[in-house]
């Protein structure tokens, strides 16, 4: 890891080097799956560029978030792996903490908002992880983890913000450029900024004439907002189907972000809808609504992408089949308008 000047007087952030993404790469291989990359010709000729679709859903927990969370497991000494581990988490991060404590042998507690959805939240109890309960907000969620957590004595696993983590998910986007030469851009969903902080420390050490692009909910675009701020802006409870895109952007994950995402590209609720089912019918699979958001900025901002090769991460498939959005009575974009 390498400290570097923060923009204003917060201490420096512990970025994680190549060094540190090739050792976790090593690290979390026995455990995790070197996903294919998807590609179609007739999507291709509708949107204008050349994609390939990185798929990550098919991974055991059905997430990304498998990688950060089994490099954090997996790098602690034996005694700090003994107390177990602890994470808040809307689900995808709770289940990857969970399956990869299970591979290790050790306990894991994942404080989840009660409006998680009910497929994720069975996810991190399959894996045996103790799931409590909090209101959702963000607040909330760390409030609670910290009462759970200090009760227990377990290391705390961030989300997004912790360089083991950053570490992890950045060996997705070395896996895609391992696997399609002559990139121009890497585009992926941000939520709390693990995937594209990773993906941007990635870029810039191996890559560094690849454009990084990061898609975000029009109803959560607190990442677009901080950009353009030139400050971290943060949103407590924001409103979007994209459920795993709601958590603000971390010191760290912003430390990144703001040096190296060349844009931050919004889209609307049904636009999200609309890419979720393209990708099924498309790419013929399961993809989530915060996977949908890169297919989404895609279709709404063509002339950003045209005529250029466009590795595309789908970040997670974890759906609830019983209410997938074009099934249900409300149409998508019907969430309450935020007002900033």
């Amino acid at each position: 890891m390498v400290a570097v000047e923060p923009a204003d007087n917060a201490a420096s952030p512990e970025v994680p080097t190549l060094d540190d993404i090739v050792a976790a790469h090593e690290r979390i291989a026995p455990h995790i799956l070197r996903t294919p990359v998807l590609s179609d010709e007739q999507l291709d000729a509708q949107l204008g560029a050349t994609l390939f679709f990185k798929a990550e859903g098919l991974q055991p927990p059905g997430a990304f978030k498998v990688r950060g969370a089994t490099n954090a497991v997996f790098s602690l000494p034996d005694d700090r792996a003994a107390r177990g581990v602890i994470t808040h988490s809307s689900g995808n991060h709770g289940a990857a903490l969970a399956y990869a404590a299970a591979r290790r042998g050790i306990r894991c507690q994942v404080v989840m908002p009660d409006n998680a959805p009910a497929v994720k939240r069975a996810a991190v109890a399959s894996y045996g992880a103790e799931i409590t309960g909090c209101a959702p907000a963000a607040s909330a969620r760390q409030t609670t983890m910290e009462r759970v957590r200090e009760a227990s004595g377990a290391e705390f696993v961030h989300p997004y913000d912790d360089p083991r983590v950053v570490a992890g998910q950045a060996t997705c986007a070395r896996e895609l450029l391992d696997q399609v030469d002559g990139l121009d851009v890497l585009l992926a969903p941000i939520g709390g900024g693990g995937l594209v902080s990773g993906t941007c420390l990635t870029a810039a050490a191996v890559a560094p004439g690849v454009e990084v692009v990061a898609g975000e909910p029009e109803q959560a675009d607190d990442a677009r907002r901080s950009l353009e701020a030139g400050r971290l802006i943060a949103d407590d409870a924001p409103v979007t189907i994209a459920d795993g895109l709601k958590t603000p952007l971390g010191p760290l994950t912003w430390h990144i972000v703001s040096r190296h995402v060349a844009a931050i590209l919004t889209v609307s609720e049904a636009e999200i809808v609309e890419a979720m089912r393209l990708a099924w019918t498309r790419l013929r699979i399961v993809v989530e609504p915060s996977s949908a958001v890169a297919v989404a900025v895609v279709r709404r901002y063509p002339e950003r992408f045209a005529g250029r090769r466009v590795g595309i991460i789908l970040s997670g498939g974890n759906v609830d089949l019983d209410r997938l959005p074009w099934t249900l009575g409300d149409r998508p974009g019907a969430a309450p308008e935020r007002r900033h």
